[in-house]
Order: structure tokens, then sequence, then C-alpha cells
């Protein structure tokens, strides 16, 4: 499947396993095959340059349900937490550097929060807004990304990628 295909039903969780699929085609074979491939669905041979840094990128898992019960969510969410989960971090991190950051993190929020003024906070927890704060006093990069091609758009800029074509997206 396409990333999307994979991102039909517009959830923050399909827009986020549409990200990884096209991270895992570009980190095989190149953002420019990654693009091609979301379109059409296929890898064109023998053109590959891939992103192979990409094999670090990764989710973090913070948020989403706990259970099916109070009691199941209360038990699943303590052990969470002594396991070191912690509320406010971001769903994505790449421990790429670039330019003058350490690092990038990625929030995912579902495409109807994104804000319509600069003033809102898009559906940014105020423990999210913490974590993004320190996170780039401290020299990473943190994005808000509200779909699979924000995110995507976000990881080539991140990257320093320029395309020898037109991008796909356009």
């Amino acid at each position: 499947m396409t990333p999307y295909q994979l991102a039909k039903s517009n959830t923050e969780s399909s827009h986020q396993i549409a990200f990884f699929a096209y991270c895992a085609v570009a980190a095989g074979h190149g953002f420019q095959q990654a693009d091609f491939y979301s379109k059409v669905g296929f890898i064109e041979k023998n053109k590959s340059d891939p992103v192979e840094e990409l094999k670090w990128i990764h989710h973090i898992p913070n948020g989403g349900s706990r259970g099916d019960t109070a009691k199941s969510r209360s038990i699943r969410g303590g052990k969470l937490k002594a396991e070191g989960v912690r509320v406010g971090v971001s769903d994505i991190f790449w421990p790429q550097p670039s330019g003058s950051y350490c690092g990038l993190y990625i929030e995912m929020k579902k495409p109807t929060e994104k804000p319509k003024k600069t003033t809102s906070k898009g559906g940014m927890s105020e423990e999210q807004i913490e974590f993004a704060t320190f996170v780039t006093k401290g020299g990473y990069c943190f994005k808000v990304c509200y779909t699979w091609l924000e995110a995507v758009t976000c990881l080539k800029q991140y990257y320093g990628y320029v395309p020898e074509t037109i991008d796909l997206f356009d």
C-alpha cells in the first residue's frame, strides 16, 4: 500500500503509519524513489540513492489507548510510567544531526486539529508545549505536523534534501 492509501482514514495514527512507510522506502531507495512510490505504488529499478540514516527514525509510544476498562487502563498506564513513558514527549524522533540541530522531534496531530489561527495551540497539550520548549532550548529541531505529507516535507527540509526533479507532491 502507498502512504496515500495508508492515510486514507485521516486519523493521526494512519498519517503516522503512512509517514513511516514513506521513510522505509526512502531509507532503502532515497527520497526521489519514495516520492515516486507514494504516487504510483512501485519503485523504479536501478534508481537508488538510499538515506540510510533513516533506519534510526523511530516512534516513541507515549499516547493512545491503554486498555478497554478504567482498571486495565490504570494498570497498563502505571506499568508504562514505571518503564519510562512520559506525558508530553513527541511521537517521532530522528537522532540525526543537521546544521545546528542535534536531532529532529516531530509531534503528529490529527489533521482536524490544524489551527486556523497562528495563536492556537493546534491540539498540543501543556506538557507537549513544555517538552517542545525544553528540546528546542537543548539544540533539537521540533515540529508539529498534521499529515504524513507535512512530516515528509519537514524531514526533507531538515535533512537538506534538494530534489533533482519536480517534487511529485506539488
